[in-house]
């Protein structure tokens, strides 16, 4: 009696339909998110075009888009006519303090808020980061006034956690809920205390969502305008101030106000370049349930 003997296994090769279908949905997607993306890049490029021509050309009919007689002008000019380099450090110190002082009191606060589910204090998170920085402003003047801390750079950094610690602790929240209650258990029951289950279990394993929440705090606090304005002084400005005091009611110089806007986001957009994946692989670890 013979032994019937399978016949191999036909590999199925992909049809050229299917092969069609999958490179249009691929070119599909590029093409939208070369259109979603278009405008601003258009407005970068459009922005470093007025920085790097003089006056003339920026004040050309018809506009001229590439700069025939490229020229570093209109950045020396803001270094020279305004003490940009200062206003760099003011925002630096302000930006790196309240991104620290977020991590320092929004990672303990997120942790209890998540392990306590305790949602109205997080519904009162969210609501606190949705309201209008303006509405602060008033009672934050009358206190730092009656303080003493008016046109301090100290007075920047405390307004500017209204900003970067909701966004810590919402982003934290997400990260502890996620956590796996068994390993915080298992400390406890070796003995640790709940603050030390904290800081050698959960704290360990929320470093993809700590990065997170630094780098939005961080940006947030470096690009607010409003607070600035207002709370700082002729020696505790900020480059989004800077760039203001380039408009002048004599004339509008378009170069050197792009130049201005150039370096204020510069800097913003090199820490995004470089920390993209971050951001990435923090997202989705704050994503994943179980």
């Amino acid at each position: 009696m013979g032994v019937a003997i399978p016949a191999p296994a036909l590999r199925r090769t992909p049809s050229v339909p299917y092969r069609g279908h999958r490179f249009l949905r691929r070119a599909g997607f590029w093409i939208g998110l070369l259109v979603l993306l278009s405008p601003a890049v258009f407005v970068f490029l459009w922005m470093l075009s007025l920085s790097l021509k003089p006056d003339v050309e920026n004040t050309a009919y018809p506009p001229i888009f590439i700069p025939r007689n490229p020229t570093l002008d209109n950045f020396r000019e803001i270094f020279e006519n305004s003490p940009f380099g200062r206003y760099a450090v003011n925002s630096l110190v302000v930006a790196v303090a309240s991104t620290a002082l977020s991590l320092a009191l929004g990672v303990p606060a997120g942790y209890g808020i998540a392990k306590t589910k305790a949602n109205g204090l997080a519904v009162f998170v969210l609501v606190s980061r949705m309201t209008p920085g303006l509405s602060y402003l008033i009672p934050w003047f009358i206190l730092f006034r009656y303080l003493g801390l008016n046109n301090t750079l100290w007075a920047l950094i405390i307004t500017h956690l209204v900003i970067g610690l909701p966004i810590t602790i919402w982003v934290m929240m997400g990260f502890f809920e996620d956590l796996h209650p068994e390993l915080e258990e298992a400390a406890l029951v070796d003995g640790a205390g709940i603050w030390a289950a904290f800081r050698d279990v959960a704290l360990p394993l929320s470093r993809p969502g700590m990065v997170v929440a630094a780098i939005l705090a961080f940006i947030f606090s470096w690009n607010n305008f409003i607070f600035a304005v207002v709370l700082a002084g002729q020696e505790t400005r900020t480059l989004p101030v800077a760039v203001f005091n380039v408009l002048t009611f004599e004339q509008l110089a378009w170069g050197a106000l792009a130049a201005a806007a150039l370096v204020v986001t510069l800097p913003v957009l090199l820490l995004t370049v470089f920390v993209q994946r971050q951001i990435v692989v923090g997202m989705t670890a704050g994503g994943m349930k179980g």
